[in-house]
């Protein structure tokens, strides 16, 4: 298999209230909710870079195309990092996410591996690491 990720699939609890978040509070584009005329269809898209796409997702919506049985959430399955150019851009991203109602889990700190990192949850619960890493360059495009 070759790794060809193009889109990350959020569940979520309130499609409309996770929407508000990524869009209005983050800033994320997106064309809104579609797909609202199907029966477990309704779910929206945000870009990210290039070839990448964010979905949120009804989390019942998902058990059920998946067949799988819907379990509790659990904010510690994984988490996304959003890496950035600078320490000062961590700091802007937390309190953006911040103001959107993100929880601050972790407030930004320096790390024990020389770089400069916190954590925030969304509204349902899922974890975002926002981190500066010296030896990465991150281009914006």
């Amino acid at each position: 298999m070759k790794p060809r990720i193009t889109v990350i699939t959020l569940g979520v609890d309130d499609l409309e209230k996770s929407l508000e978040f990524y869009r209005d509070g983050l800033g994320f584009q997106t064309e809104g909710i579609v797909g609202k005329e199907f029966e477990h269809g309704a779910v929206a898209f945000f870009d990210l870079q290039e070839g990448l796409k964010l979905a949120i997702w009804g989390r019942r919506d998902i058990a059920h195309e998946a067949k799988v049985p819907l379990s509790p959430a659990s904010p510690t399955e994984f988490t996304i990092g959003h890496n950035v150019g600078s320490k000062e851009e961590v700091n802007i991203v937390l309190e953006k996410a911040k103001k959107a109602g993100a929880i601050i889990s972790d407030p930004a700190h320096d790390t024990f591996w020389g770089g400069y990192s916190a954590h925030f949850q969304d509204p349902d619960g899922h974890l975002w690491e926002v981190v500066w890493n010296p030896q990465w360059d991150i281009i914006d495009s």
